[in-house]
């Protein structure tokens, strides 16, 4: 019989021979933390939907900050829960706020830790929308004003970068003229370019009370259906002045991501959201799946879809795994 001259299984035979030809490393200076911080002292409190995540005060954050930095995770991502919602927001840029709060004291105590902020108002609103509203509808423009005083206020605490969330039109514009105009060139602007009207947030409501009071987000989210809309979305906040873009979520996204990586030279960062992190722990924990393995083949498909930043719960857990090798 004749036998194959190319057999591609010879690269496979052992570890370290894959090692050697391994196309796509995920890596620990990949990872960004995201994490929730709440008014008190000395509170954890758990999320039910995703387990091992918590809200957490300011002094519980700082420990939390300590384990992501001995980690070796280069960067965390705030999400802020207020004392008190109202219909403008007020907290979101009110610079004694419980995200200003915490930036200050975890620059001043981990100072090369990257503290990258999310800009949005849902979290702050009374009625769980994104922006300003007027008779039911979210009104663009005079939402634009409360996004750039919220960034310009976690500058002024110390974020190394902000994110703005919301997908209001020339949000990007205007969080970069408000930081330019007040000296803060160098504070970055990573933008969720890409954010989908996703099932998959689910958890992350609950964690931080945003689900809206009426309505939904699908009229200023992406609608999950179109992909070359995405590029236009992408292509406006480049122009506006973002520094990353993010595809939000991930899983179901990777096609985007992939467009996104081959028709812009700027880095791309993806979400590893809520519902796709409370997925994977459902299963875990009724021992339906090997989660160390799951978790790190699904960061990698990120990585080798194009994505040079991942945001995920599971930052924590895939250093450790790393570490060990």
């Amino acid at each position: 019989m004749a036998f194959p001259i190319t057999r591609p299984r010879r690269l496979r035979v052992k570890e370290n021979i894959r090692r050697l030809v391994r196309e796509t490393c995920l890596t620990v200076d990949d990872l960004i933390y995201p994490l929730f911080v709440t008014h008190g002292r000395g509170v954890q409190s758990p999320v039910e939907a995703m387990p091992g995540v918590y809200n957490l005060s300011p002094d519980m954050l700082l420990e939390e900050a300590a384990r992501v930095v001995d980690l070796g995770i280069p960067g965390i991502l705030l999400f802020g829960i207020p004392r008190e919602k109202d219909e403008t927001a007020r907290e979101a840029y009110d610079d004694e706020g419980i995200v200003q709060q915490a930036v200050r004291a975890i620059k001043k105590e981990f100072p090369e830790l990257v503290v990258i902020t999310d800009v949005c108002l849902c979290e702050y609103t009374s009625h769980g929308h994104c922006g300003v509203v007027e008779q039911g509808r979210i009104l663009n423009d005079p939402t634009l004003e409360l996004l750039a005083c919220t960034a310009l206020s976690h500058a002024r605490a110390g974020a190394d970068m902000v994110a703005p969330s919301d997908m209001m039109d020339g949000r990007v514009a205007a969080i970069r003229r408000a930081l330019d105009e007040a000296g803060y060139q160098d504070v970055s602007i990573m933008s969720y370019a890409a954010k989908y009207a996703s099932a998959y947030y689910g958890p992350f409501r609950e964690a931080v009370g945003s689900a809206p009071q009426f309505g939904d987000r699908r009229s200023y989210q992406m609608d999950p259906p179109n992909a070359r809309e995405a590029l236009r979305e992408i292509a406006l906040d480049i122009e506006e002045g973002a520094d990353i873009i993010m595809v939000k979520p991930a899983l179901a996204y990777l096609d985007i991501v992939r467009q996104a990586r081959d028709a812009f030279n700027y880095p791309v960062a993806v979400y590893n959201v809520s519902g796709e992190y409370a997925m994977v722990k459902a299963a875990a924990l009724r021992g339906w799946i090997d989660e160390r393995r799951v978790v790190l083949e699904t960061l990698t498909g990120m990585k080798r879809a194009g994505a040079d930043i991942i945001i995920t719960y599971h930052a924590k857990d895939v250093a450790r795994w790393l570490r060990e090798g």
